[in-house]
């Protein structure tokens, strides 16, 4: 399909590049909403704004088929009080200005997806979450994934269809989980986390684009869906496939007391390793989607076979 215009709102980071470069094929142009100037890179220009505030951005939505969302701050960091603070208001904020700037477009997009968590169902090494019968968990990061999709769906856009995301750990080749695990490896130090039971869900990050573009061409979908593989890897397994992909057999354990150690020194929260996220994306296998990797062992041999 071609498309005329494809908008990406906080797209200047690691997935909004993996995005911009899949649609820039694709569209006549792809618009990134960022806070600072770029230069064009062929159909893919930058468009200033603050995520907080209306101004001269608004017009690039118009006539657009497709607005994706990834604002955020990052999570990997010490949950203080003034991070606690920012990592809600940076989701929040432009997403509720946005609902507020489509609702009043002549042309609005056709679709608005919202690139939300699945961190926000419970720790769960029993069964499976899917979007029908997954329980929502407790915490801050639930509290900060409940706010932002509230801020999503309570915004009136009658003629703009509405999906929020609930994206997985993404798995690729320039940034992100992955280069840090496999670092880790290379030190000698991949093996499992914890007692790595932990599940992770996962994603490749080209499966993160072709599920984007799937959702637009199936209208009918709307509301939450899960974006991960569909079959989720424990933390050993995950760590075992990566040793065995790169070469190196053994790497050591690290157990969760010196997690919440080494946590405190890079100034990041255990959580974000431990907490078990074992998500099914229900909604993607039941409209027909077809993973491009399904499993963890075939996406990290991709990205280790064409990483530079």
């Amino acid at each position: 399909m071609h498309y005329k215009k494809i908008v990406l709102a906080g797209g200047n980071g690691y997935l909004g590049r993996v995005l911009a470069a899949y649609y820039a094929p694709l569209a006549n142009e792809v618009i990134v909403l960022a806070r600072k100037p770029e230069v064009a890179r062929g159909k893919i220009k930058t468009v200033v704004w603050d995520g907080m505030h209306q101004g001269d951005w608004v017009h690039a939505l118009e006539d657009a088929e497709m607005l994706i969302n990834l604002c955020g701050k990052n999570v990997n960091c010490r949950y203080t009080p003034a991070n606690r603070k920012e990592i809600i208001n940076s989701r929040v904020v432009p997403t509720a200005l946005l609902g507020e700037v489509i609702n009043k477009l002549t042309t609005p997009p056709q679709l608005w997806i919202n690139i939300t968590s699945a961190t926000i169902y419970r720790h769960a090494e029993d069964r499976a979450q899917d979007e029908d019968t997954g329980e929502i968990g407790y915490g801050f990061s639930i509290d900060v994934c409940r706010k932002w999709e509230a801020a999503f769906f309570e915004t009136d856009t009658p003629a703009t269809r509405k999906i929020a995301l609930r994206m997985g750990i993404v798995l690729g080749r320039t940034d992100g989980v992955f280069p840090r695990l496999l670092n880790l490896v290379k030190l000698g130090m991949g093996g499992k986390q914890g007692d790595g039971q932990q599940y992770v869900s996962w994603i490749h990050e080209q499966d993160v684009a072709n599920c984007t573009e799937w959702l637009f061409e199936h209208p009918e979908i709307q509301g939450v869906v899960n974006c991960t593989a569909p079959v989720a890897i424990k933390n050993t397994d995950l760590m075992r496939a990566i040793r065995r992909a790169y070469g190196i057999p053994v790497g050591l354990t690290t157990p969760a007391w010196l997690l919440a150690i080494g946590a405190r020194v890079i100034r990041t929260e255990t959580e974000l390793i431990l907490k078990s996220r074992w998500v099914a994306p229900k909604r993607l296998l039941d409209s027909g989607y077809h993973f491009r990797f399904a499993q963890a062992e075939h996406a990290i041999k991709d990205i280790l076979s064409i990483r530079i």
